[in-house]
């Protein structure tokens, strides 16, 4: 028997606006002029756990029932976001993670609270054992991008941008399991939105090409926080839904977009956050005025 992937509209995500306001920073927007263009970038990376992913966390977290231990997968940020949640709504939680996470975003989980747990080469191995060890009574899995609640979440980010700057005609967001892009395209007001990824780590590039979620290969600097081997079912759903496009960008432009921002802004961010900013560079976000989330910054900074 085939499951029913849930309808979410506009509506879950003003209710997700209001649940998660007393836990959520509300980011700002910097306004540039860029190779003589302007651009709105939506500073998300200063967001409590360094991440957009807290939005969507505190957002299932709220809707499940207190008294329940949260287990979750993560490559780094969304367990990050996970043990923050959990430590301010005074839950516990356990994060599986691969061995291959940063030692940045491992050391930053277990520090906010929770108890880390590294398994299996890729984030589908971690996160399976994760939903095996959440079918103990008391315990409840959270999924960290194919779940309703959690983009819902993710779509306050793109309410706040459009309250802030209605004039914006365009989003760009970068694409992990496409949890975030799936919340802005919900929030977005009719906007297009650029769902940007790198070229090998490109599971939504390949499931629109196929018509369906499907297993793609995950090999880019950016792993860690776009390392999804398919796309979600939810979120999926959403995206075919909207007005939504897909671009690529390598891992020559990621770095260089990353290390412009540092050398013009001054804004450091991980690698994955500077993905909207290289398909930008590169002329692959259309618009007059559009807004490029910078999604987190979870990666050891080191002063020269």
């Amino acid at each position: 028997m085939q499951t029913q992937t849930p309808a979410l509209s506009a509506a879950d995500v003003q209710t997700a606006a209001a649940r998660i306001r007393p836990y959520a920073r509300r980011t700002p927007l910097l306004d540039l002029e860029i190779d003589d263009r302007r651009v709105l970038l939506k500073l998300e990376h200063l967001q409590r756990s360094g991440s957009f992913k807290l939005r969507g966390a505190l957002n299932a977290m709220l809707c499940g029932s207190p008294d329940d231990h949260v287990v979750t997968a993560s490559g780094g940020n969304h367990g990050l976001a996970v043990a923050t949640a959990a430590s301010l709504l005074g839950v516990s939680a356990t994060v599986y993670v691969p061995e291959t996470v940063p030692a940045a975003k491992a050391r930053r989980i277990e520090a906010a609270g929770a108890r880390l747990i590294r398994h299996g080469a890729t984030f589908a191995e971690a996160a399976a054992a994760a939903s095996d060890a959440a079918t103990r009574p008391g315990h409840r899995f959270l999924h960290p991008y194919d779940a309703p609640a959690v983009v819902a979440g993710q779509g306050t980010v793109a309410a706040e941008i459009v309250a802030d700057a209605p004039g914006v005609d365009t989003i760009a967001v970068a694409v992990g399991g496409g949890g975030l892009a799936a919340g802005v395209a919900l929030a977005s007001g009719g906007r297009h939105v650029v769902a940007a990824e790198p070229e090998h780590c490109r599971c939504l590039h390949d499931a629109f090409a196929a018509g369906k979620p499907v297993d793609s290969a995950v090999d880019s600097v950016a792993a860690s926080a776009t390392g999804a081997s398919r796309v979600g079912a939810v979120p999926f759903s959403v995206l075919t839904t909207h007005d939504v496009s897909s671009v690529l960008v390598d891992e020559k432009e990621i770095l260089e977009a990353r290390d412009r921002l540092w050398e013009e802004c001054r804004i450091a961010v991980e690698p994955a956050a500077a993905i909207p900013f290289a398909a930008w560079l590169a002329g692959r976000v259309p618009g007059d005025l559009p807004c490029l989330v910078l999604c987190g910054a979870n990666a050891d900074w080191t002063a020269e």
